[in-house]
């Protein structure tokens, strides 16, 4: 479904945007998803609406085929990247699990200040994006993703998410879209 609307209380979810996560190789550069990411999250500021910062920080306890041994990492791979110009306003998430709703009170928070509506950008496209696109939907969001705002470490899994998935759990558009929505409701 094409992008339609924004409620009038509509907050960004940035995921994984941060130091360790864009150090890997991506389907398409990583700097452009940070850059139509930030470009997001200032609009939403500028317009007084909830912008939503989540990093990554440890992973959930289950056994897995194909576990990620991620070893030792550098002492600023959960630092959420500098372009992103967090503000004291943001909310900040520190996720365990794929999914930035799972335990971790952002469900509360948003509900709270009378959230509706969700704008999901970040990577990985087809794990922490679809995952909390999925919840978001599932707890009565209308949920909008920005493509051009998110990738994948592998691009067959990020066209899936984008061409199969994310029609049936919402609205897809472009940062640029976003942003002239959000510009147009206060012309």
């Amino acid at each position: 479904m094409a992008l339609t609307t924004l409620d009038p209380q509509t907050a960004l979810i940035v995921i994984d945007l941060q130091k360790g996560i864009v150090a890997y190789p991506t389907a398409h550069p990583a700097a452009e998803v940070v850059k139509q990411a930030s470009a997001l999250a200032d609009a939403f500021r500028r317009h007084g609406l909830p912008v939503v910062l989540v990093n990554v920080n440890g992973g959930a306890p289950g056994r897995a085929e194909q576990a990620r041994k991620l070893g030792e990492l550098p002492a600023d791979w959960a630092e959420l990247v500098p372009e992103l110009d967090q503000q004291p306003t943001d909310y900040t998430v520190t996720k365990r699990t794929w999914g930035a709703f799972t335990h971790t009170g952002l469900d509360e928070h948003l509900k709270k200040l009378g959230v509706t509506q969700v704008v999901i950008v970040g990577v990985s496209t087809s794990i922490g994006v679809e995952s909390t696109a999925r919840h978001a939907y599932e707890n009565g969001y209308n949920v909008t993703l920005a493509v051009d705002a998110m990738t994948d470490t592998n691009s067959d899994a990020h066209h899936n998410s984008i061409t199969r998935i994310f029609p049936r759990l919402g609205e897809t558009g472009t940062t640029q879209q976003i942003i002239d929505l959000l510009d147009s409701r206060s012309a």
